[in-house]
């Protein structure tokens, strides 16, 4: 250790610092100090995107380059839909990109966002449409954000990209927790390829929907009931399918055995029926009808009650009997073999002792197989997340089975596509 000299006092050896920036002359301090703030307040995104960053970890930053890339490729695809099937057999000039986005559904949340569900006079039919059969959710979140972005169409994806990319970080964490290592992205790989992908782009619910959804389930998963009951409340708001959520919670909760349950949470888990309960209360005073929001359903999907064995023999004879054009017979071809993987991923869940996830899907297949047929199955099978946790977990113990998926079912994501982008009915 070096000795000062004589005469002199010994100071510790500090670190350099960095030289402050000089003051010009001729601005005032107060507007000084103004224009640094505003110097450091231009960096503000680059701040959050290091903090973000930091936070994912390398499995984390796999899975948002496969989500973006795969959103790139259903974007050439509705570009390339555009041109194909343009506005007509002699047209010269393509259907723009953002067009080939307003199809099906979401003329009916652009409609509830903008004018509410009993609008009549902007109604093309000059009735409200079944428009309660449609939870307030997605259309409360469409309206705030139009505030910032004029384009309703614009709006309703960036809903979907935003919300699909929590959604598929959540995702890879569930099926980590599952199947361990290397599980993650190949759930979410199997996920973003899947038949109705182009659902989790377009402008509608399944993607806020999941959003929810798989936080609370993780969250339940590390014991955060309160945070898992007011994320499964988001999830309600936004679909019914957030009360199979909700039971599927508190049947985790139940049995939970390893030291997650804590009695003073549970009444968090009544939670998410709130919304569903609000929503009934407020059909109600419009209409007068506490069942309001079923019997929509009823009108305008034929989701009437109809027993199993019936809702399989009616789709049955729509997909092959002759009665229906070839697009709408191919898509009840998709129900059927859909509602096929619903019930052997029960009975799996079943057999392995998945309880609470049984639940999940149990109820999730008894609401779509008991209409008159079946609608909009395969579109469904996006938010069965056990379904992609338990394909990657296979694929792991079974190298071929995600090649089999690559070769065999991920180019039906581009027929899909295809078809609702050029406005055919694609479930």
């Amino acid at each position: 250790m070096a000795v000062a000299p004589p005469g002199t006092s010994q100071r510790p050896c500090l670190p350099p610092q960095e030289p402050r920036t000089a003051r010009p002359d001729r601005v005032s301090a107060a507007r000084w100090r103004r224009l640094r703030r505003r110097s450091r307040s231009r960096w503000w995104p680059r701040r959050l995107a290091t903090r973000l960053g930091d936070r994912l970890g390398a499995t984390d930053r796999l899975v948002l380059q496969l989500y973006l890339l795969t959103r790139i490729g259903l974007w050439i695809t509705a570009y390339c839909t555009g041109w194909v099937f343009a506005t007509g057999p002699d047209a010269h000039e393509p259907a723009t990109v953002l067009s080939r986005w307003d199809q099906w559904d979401w003329g009916h949340f652009q409609h509830i966002a903008e004018y509410g569900y009993f609008d009549t006079a902007h109604s093309d039919s000059g009735r409200p449409d079944n428009r309660e059969a449609f939870f307030p959710g997605f259309p409360l979140v469409l309206r705030a954000l139009h505030l910032l972005v004029p384009d309703w169409v614009v709006a309703g994806l960036l809903i979907s990209l935003a919300a699909g990319a929590v959604a598929v970080l959540a995702l890879a964490r569930i099926a980590r927790l599952s199947a361990g290592a290397g599980a993650g992205e190949r759930a979410v790989l199997f996920l973003l390829l899947s038949p109705c992908t182009v659902f989790l782009a377009a402008g509608y619910t399944e993607s806020l929907f999941l959003a929810l959804a798989l936080p609370a389930w993780l969250a339940a998963k590390r014991g955060r009931w309160p945070l898992a009951a007011v994320l499964a409340a988001g999830a309600t708001a936004t679909r019914v399918s957030g009360l199979f959520l909700a039971a599927a919670l508190a049947a985790e909760f139940l049995l939970a055995r390893d030291g997650r349950r804590t009695w003073w949470s549970l009444p968090w888990l009544a939670l998410p029926a709130l919304p569903a309960l609000l929503y009934t209360w407020y059909l109600h005073t419009r209409t007068g009808d506490w069942m309001a929001w079923k019997h929509a359903q009823e009108r305008g999907w034929n989701r009437a009650f109809h027993p199993p064995w019936e809702a399989w023999a009616h789709t049955w004879n729509a997909a092959f009997d002759g009665t229906y054009t070839t697009g709408y017979a191919l898509m009840f071809q998709a129900e059927l073999a859909a509602m096929v993987v619903g019930v052997l991923l029960l009975g799996l869940l079943l057999w392995r002792r998945r309880w609470s996830e049984a639940v999940y899907i149990g109820l999730s297949l008894w609401a779509l197989g008991t209409s008159y047929w079946y609608v909009s199955v395969p579109r469904a099978t996006l938010l069965w997340w056990p379904l992609w946790a338990g394909l990657a977990a296979w694929s792991l113990r079974r190298p071929w089975v995600k090649n089999a998926y690559l070769c065999a079912v991920a180019p039906l994501a581009t027929v899909f596509a295809v078809a609702f982008t050029s406005g055919h009915w694609a479930g």
